[in-house]
């Protein structure tokens, strides 16, 4: 009890510090605060790493969260040559996974989410292109499918899905569309599977579906853009992207297709074709072969063939000016800050439409751009009040398992439902906007001020307690030293015993965990309060203050939001 009361103690410390008084959190100020200025920052090229933290703050945006050895190598190799390593790293498999793990299972048993969750947590904590993995893992949140469908099943389609993502990481924007577009888990998913053209006896219309999402969602939104990613205006007023009858003319772009293999004579046989690896492939004959109208007044002439239809279609999304400031800002949003500077913005947007060798919507070069700003890697010091991003709760459980090596008895990461504690899991949200959208603005202070913050829009105080659980069970409850806990052979735990050297030394100690968790950016406030607190501390067993610590500083406010 005892023990109980003085977490709970320090917990709230930790929550009040540096917030201010929440006596009043629930009254609307009577006048709106300013709206912050995010500043324009120029285009530096970042210098060489120097310090241990400059390398934990990259490894927070560019992996599943930093190890001492990553760090020591981002330190030895500079932000560029770890970049340039990671980009020439092959593609950790997920298909391949489970199929090494297949064999393994219980006679009547088969793949399933858990296992699939398994795989993805094996390549998160362990993989070592973490960079391709976290880009990927970026993208899933944006060129979204979900096992919360028909197919939810369907482990190796789904898995090979994610694949897909992987291996087209650092490729070109353009060959991903396609693949994404051709994908059966994508066309059972957004019903471009099996679309066919009209027939008015029949009276089919061809599904407007994917037709929609791959214009709002997967490429261009719903508004005209500048390069910065500002909104284009006439008159005061925003311009529409597309109209209904430009996602007609897709709609009728997009038939003809099924799953691979697929004949005239077996279009309708569902189960007998079904192949939810392989890209789908056309039959002409339930192809509208008319001629369709695009985007910008561009028109697919009649009689060709559904391949040269869909090139032309995805080419002439690929083409669309909003395609750059769009998908940049948002992979910019998912490894970086919430709230990126319009110049940030811009100038990522520019090597999108032109990687130097007047190649467009190269991969490698964006996310290499992305990371090496000036505002990403010093971001936290141009703009400390609007830069940064909230950690989305499947990340810190991946950041703690990495930052402390954590293994099992069985050497597999068996943590199948992380939806229960984090609200999200890998391919699993509840529709095809993600588990939160990349313009959401949580009531208050932030919507006031023009800020968003994505990923509040699931952190509920349901949730907030759930994953403020998950930190205790996997830190007072789940390390290697402690003697009581129940050690199942799939039990995930950390191992603390590298940080007992440090057990007497409590300003070295919460120093080593500020470099390893929070890149040096805990504040002075929070760093006295967690010395005193550890100080009081007497006849604890060693795994036991330093769990405490772990646990008080995952949990707080300040690591809440990665700068």
């Amino acid at each position: 009890m005892i023990r109980s009361i003085f977490i709970l103690f320090s917990f709230t410390l930790l929550l009040n510090c540096g917030g201010g008084d929440n006596s009043k959190s629930n009254e609307l100020p009577i006048t709106p605060p300013p709206v912050p200025v995010i500043p324009t920052t120029p285009a530096i090229t970042p210098e060489p790493i120097l310090s241990a933290a400059q390398a934990s703050r990259l490894l927070a945006q560019a992996s599943f969260g930093a190890t001492i050895n990553d760090i020591e190598q981002v330190v030895e190799m500079g932000v560029e040559g770890w970049i340039d390593q990671q980009l020439s790293l092959p593609t950790s498999s997920h298909v391949d996974y489970l199929n090494s793990i297949e064999p393994l299972l219980e006679e009547d048993e088969e793949l399933w989410r858990e296992h699939r969750m398994e795989t993805w947590f094996h390549h998160a904590l362990t993989a070592p292109d973490q960079l391709r993995q976290r880009v990927a893992f970026a993208l899933s949140e944006i060129l979204v499918i979900s096992d919360q469908s028909a197919f939810g099943d369907e482990t190796l389609g789904i898995a090979n899905y994610y694949d897909l993502l992987a291996n087209h990481a650092f490729g070109n924007y353009r060959e991903l569309l396609e693949q994404v577009t051709l994908s059966p888990i994508m066309g059972m998913y957004l019903s471009m599977l099996g679309n066919e053209k009209p027939d008015d006896e029949r009276n089919i219309r061809p599904d407007e579906n994917y037709a929609r999402e791959l214009m709002q969602l997967f490429s261009i939104g719903l508004v005209e853009l500048n390069t910065d990613g500002s909104q284009r205006l006439i008159s005061g007023k925003t311009i529409a992207t597309y109209n209904q009858e430009i996602i007609k003319g897709f709609a009728h772009v997009y038939t003809g297709w099924n799953f691979n293999g697929t004949t005239e004579e077996t279009w309708w046989r569902f189960y007998d074709n079904y192949e939810p690896i392989l890209p789908m492939t056309a039959v002409a004959e339930f192809h509208d072969n008319n001629e369709k109208t695009l985007l910008n007044n561009f028109v697919v002439p009649a009689n060709q063939s559904p391949e040269d239809d869909l090139k032309m279609a995805l080419d002439n999304i690929f083409n669309h000016h909003n395609v750059a400031p769009f998908i940049s800002k948002q992979l910019i949003q998912r490894l970086v800050t919430s709230n990126p500077s319009n110049s940030y913005i811009e100038r990522i947007s520019i090597i999108f439409n032109d990687n130097g060798e007047g190649i467009r919507g190269d991969l490698a070069a964006v996310v290499k751009a992305i990371l090496l700003d000036d505002e990403a890697r010093n971001g936290h010091i141009i703009a400390p009040e609007t830069f940064g991003k909230i950690r989305e709760p499947i990340l810190r459980a991946t950041h703690l398992w990495r930052a402390f090596a954590a293994t099992t008895e069985n050497g597999r990461f068996q943590f199948g439902w992380p939806d229960y504690f984090f609200a999200q899991a890998p391919l699993s949200a509840h529709h095809v906007f993600n588990f939160f959208s990349p313009n959401y603005s949580p009531p208050g202070n932030l919507s006031i001020s023009g800020l968003v913050a994505p990923e509040l829009e699931i952190t509920t105080e349901n949730y907030i307690t759930r994953t403020t659980n998950f930190i205790a069970y996997s830190t007072l409850w789940g390390n290697t030293s402690n003697e009581d806990i129940d050690r199942e052979e799939n039990r995930i735990l950390i191992n603390l015993e590298p940080l007992f050297p440090l057990i007497d030394d409590a300003v070295a100690l919460i120093a080593h965990l500020d470099l390893l968790l929070m890149a040096g950016t805990m504040s002075e406030e929070m760093k006295i309060i967690l010395t005193d607190s550890y100080n009081q501390i007497i006849d604890w067993d060693d795994h036991d203050k330093i769990s405490n610590l772990i646990f008080l500083i995952m949990a707080s406010p300040q690591y809440a939001v990665q700068r």
